[in-house]
């Protein structure tokens, strides 16, 4: 078991996260540019989106270049307050 300062992942990486919203016009755009404040190289062709069955959702995926644990920490407390974003996996 590792040690809690210990991380799983070696930095650097690409690490893919999962974020999920209601469906609206401008929810992947706005996305891509949150993400880019953490990770200035990624853009658009390493996001993939996948509407609910309904289409009331889309789900994204976004693969980032992970180098370090506050990075993603940074990151994923971005996205999860975020007013559009439902759930970040």
């Amino acid at each position: 078991m590792p040690l809690p300062n210990e991380s799983l992942i070696d930095y650097p990486s690409d690490f893919p996260i999962k974020i999920m919203g209601a469906m609206q016009d401008t929810f992947a755009q706005t996305m891509v540019d949150l993400v880019q404040k953490h990770d200035p190289e990624f853009h658009a062709g390493k996001m993939t989106m996948r509407p609910s069955s309904k289409g009331n959702y889309l789900a994204l995926t976004v693969t980032v270049r992970a180098t370090s644990r506050e990075q993603l920490d940074n990151l994923y407390r971005e996205l999860s307050s975020h007013a559009m974003v439902k759930v970040v996996l």
